[in-house]
């Protein structure tokens, strides 16, 4: 019974997760299968459809490269949730899709300028809700993620209650005020002065330069579902029933994938490697479309919507891992964002292309779907050639590369933060006015290298930490500090070895302090003292 009320308190919705849904939702209707479901089948001709997606989809890719520039050269700017800047174009795309409907003279060229509008829209708002998400605790950021999905479907399946040509007219109007509200009456809770809101990338560029090193496999990675969306889409331009049947099942597997994680999560510690998972699914994906051109038509539609439905899930797991990087490494959450998102919808567009050429250029001795699917087992194996060659750490945890949900992660009282942080502040005094500097512990660098590298312990104290993390529910990244802080390390060392900054070291130790309700150093050695290290043996 008390695990029942744990799964139903889990789907408890509030501001930030509704706004989100919401948000989901009604972008569902208009940059999803290919359709717009509430609006006259009249202008969605296959030509209009074709132009509005290339340019939706290039300026929504290029918004999200664009985006690694301004984060990098203008950090300061990324405090602030500039709601408006992403509001004002968002309306105005749709705006110019009802008036499609009425203007029938040039419906087509209000369509595709529709496209770019949305395109800017969307990726401004994708980028608020990221940065929401990544600033709040971990455990409630990714729930709250995780939780809007789940009732994004339920939306969504909402929408179709309403008259469409009023749901058409209610976007603007209505729903884009209340989900752009929510993100305002969020932000409010956002502590702002966190490292990666204070970060200046150009004070030290060889930690973004190693974050990239790290990470870039798992964005080409989800790209490959990028991809294989972009081809679907494609094809369902061609036919508005496609895109309906693909919205409707699709929205329906997003619901059942994110509810299922959300439930697991409320039961066990959840792991996923992204480029592993990529590689164990790429046989699969890699059959599915090798018989499209052998099996009737009807495979193709629940392909489309099977795919996009992976499409959501892979944009979730991104989502997650984005705000996980930026918090373990303290980075610009938009910039990190923007490197996985510019390369995902890149490889989306580039599907996009390939999809339309092969459909528009078979060869007569070809059937179209022949030589779709040809360009994309094509495309797809390169990805997996390239994206997910063998790494020596290709299964660690504080890679970047691997998501971890820890189950219910401890979430301290005010009292234990507000102690935590004088607990560090001591310690970083303790240090700066030490009679005699101590001598490096390479022990310590050699361990935080062996802990990225393979579950293996170097010696006792790793053993102690590994238990102690289990009974505390510290994350990887965590329990990598508080084992450097056992070995004596100092803030700058702890830095130096983890290609992070000081200021991120410092919110990880705050955290494992308010976590282990510890208040000084040598209490956290103590308690690593405590374990046995033979229960690992």
């Amino acid at each position: 019974m008390a695990k029942a009320r744990t799964v139903l308190a889990a789907f408890k919705p509030n501001a930030a997760s509704l706004g989100y849904a919401l948000f989901l939702a009604v972008n569902a209707t208009v940059v999803w299968g290919g359709v717009f479901p509430f609006l006259p089948y009249s202008i969605q001709s296959s030509e209009t459809m074709l132009w509005f997606f290339i340019v939706e989809a290039t300026v929504f890719a290029a918004a999200f490269l664009a985006s690694i520039f301004g984060a990098y050269a203008f950090p300061r700017h990324t405090k602030r949730f500039l709601v408006p800047l992403a509001s004002l174009p968002y309306a105005l795309g749709w705006v110019c899709l009802i008036a499609a409907s009425y203007a029938h003279g040039i419906s087509s060229q209000l369509v595709v300028t529709s496209g770019a509008l949305l395109g800017v829209g969307s990726a401004g708002f994708y980028m608020l809700w990221q940065r929401l998400f990544a600033a709040k605790r971990p455990g409630r950021g990714t729930h709250d993620l995780v939780l809007g999905t789940v009732y994004a479907s339920v939306i969504y399946f909402g929408l179709h209650a309403i008259p469409e040509a009023v749901t058409a007219l209610l976007v603007p109007l209505v729903f884009l005020p209340l989900f752009g509200l929510a993100i305002i009456l969020s932000s409010r809770r956002v502590d702002v002065n966190q490292p990666m809101f204070e970060d200046v990338p150009k004070e030290h560029p060889q930690v973004y330069r190693r974050v990239v090193s790290d990470v870039w496999r798992s964005a080409v990675s989800l790209g490959g579902f990028g991809l294989c969306t972009g081809v679907m889409r494609a094809v369902a331009i061609t036919d508005p029933a496609i895109g309906a049947t693909v919205n409707i099942v699709s929205m329906m597997a997003s619901f059942v994938v994110a509810a299922a994680l959300l439930v697991l999560w409320q039961h066990r510690s959840i792991a996923l490697n992204i480029p592993l998972a990529y590689r164990r699914s790429f046989p699969v994906v890699l059959a599915a479309f090798l018989f499209m051109p052998v099996v009737p038509g009807e495979y193709v539609i629940w392909l489309a919507a099977i795919l996009y439905a992976l499409h959501g899930a892979a944009i979730l797991l991104m989502m997650i891992q984005c705000a996980q990087i930026s918090r373990d490494r303290g980075i610009n959450p938009v910039f990190i964002y923007g490197l996985f998102g510019g390369i995902m919808y890149a490889l989306h567009d580039l599907g996009f292309i390939m999809g339309s050429v092969a459909s528009v250029a078979a060869d007569p001795a070809l059937s179209s779907p022949a030589m779709i699917a040809l360009a994309s087992v094509c495309a797809l194996s390169m990805l997996a050639l390239v994206g997910t060659t063998p790494r020596r750490n290709v299964e660690s945890m504080t890679d970047g590369n691997s998501i971890e949900l820890l189950h219910q992660p401890s979430m301290p009282d005010d009292r234990s933060v507000e102690l935590a942080e004088k607990a560090v502040a001591l310690d970083e005094e303790q240090e700066r006015t030490a009679a005699l500097e101590a001598k490096p512990d390479e022990d310590g660098a050699l361990a935080a290298q062996a802990r990225q590298d393979a579950p293996y312990y170097v010696d006792r104290l790793s053993k102690q930490v590994e238990l102690m993390r289990i009974d505390y529910g510290l994350s990887a990244r965590e329990a990598e500090v508080a084992e450097l802080l056992a070995r004596g390390e100092t803030v700058a060392r702890i830095a130096e070895t983890l290609y992070v900054s000081e200021n991120t070291v410092r919110t990880h130790s705050k955290r494992i302090y308010a976590k282990l309700d510890v208040h000084k150093k040598q209490q956290l050695r103590d308690l690593v003292e405590s374990y046995d290290p033979g229960a690992l043996s």
